[in-house]
């Protein structure tokens, strides 16, 4: 921004604001060239009638950080861009989460015995590194399934596919035969682990054979 530390404080914060209270981390930065910082904040507070509140910085499972590992959005979207959901999952306190909607995909999981919900997210929405996943599936109703996930584009059956967030859903089978009906639900997808890249196979043997490992290892990483 061009604006600086100063006009920041009094056009934005006094007169626009008519702020009484300021709380920021202490490494906060602000106006022109990041010259504003919180000792800067505080002086003009004293002068100008306003209280100024500095955190200390939180690291990974809320403990003080170190090492330049302070909790920001700048080091969760790090760790989602390599898939370190273990990373992204202790700066939020949860597990990272994305909704969309069940639509129809072209049933291959099914045709090789392994159904998915199909979840249509956003395409602005920040997703993980393309991976397959450990985490959990929400239905609408608060039920919660065990899920192995994938995300990408699908390189053992389309060369330059579509981004697809794909949950195969452990010991639900699909609505013909006798599983429940996720089309058009809201679902909810939770990353905890990331289990292996994207692959492409010999043959379909082989994808099946990996599907199975992905789904023990999906168990034993939620268990």
């Amino acid at each position: 921004a061009a604006e600086s530390a100063d006009s920041f404080i009094r056009d934005v914060l006094v007169d626009g604001m008519g702020i009484g209270l300021v709380v920021v981390g202490e490494d906060f930065h602000f106006g022109h060239q990041r010259l504003g910082n919180v000792a800067m904040l505080r002086e003009a507070g004293a002068a100008l009638g306003f209280e100024v509140i500095g955190l200390d910085l939180v690291g990974p499972d809320g403990m003080p950080a170190r090492d330049h590992e302070q909790v920001s959005s700048t080091f969760i979207r790090r760790a989602l861009a390599r898939g370190d959901m273990e990373r992204a999952n202790s700066m939020l306190g949860r597990p990272y989460e994305v909704r969309g909607v069940v639509g129809e995909g072209d049933r291959r999981g099914r045709e090789l015995g392994f159904p998915t919900a199909n979840v249509r997210v956003d395409p602005s929405i920040l997703l993980p590194e393309d991976a397959v996943y450990a985490g959990w599936y929400e239905r609408p109703d608060g039920t919660v399934f065990p899920a192995a996930i994938s995300l990408g584009t699908r390189p053992q059956f389309y060369e330059d596919g579509a981004l697809l967030l794909e949950a195969h859903l452990l010991d639900v089978g699909g609505p013909d035969s006798g599983g429940p009906d996720l089309y058009d639900e809201v679902a909810r997808v939770r990353f905890v682990r990331r289990l292996r890249g994207q692959l492409r196979f010999e043959g379909l043997d082989s994808l099946v054979e990996q599907l199975h490992r992905d789904v023990a290892e999906t168990r034993a990483a939620l268990a």
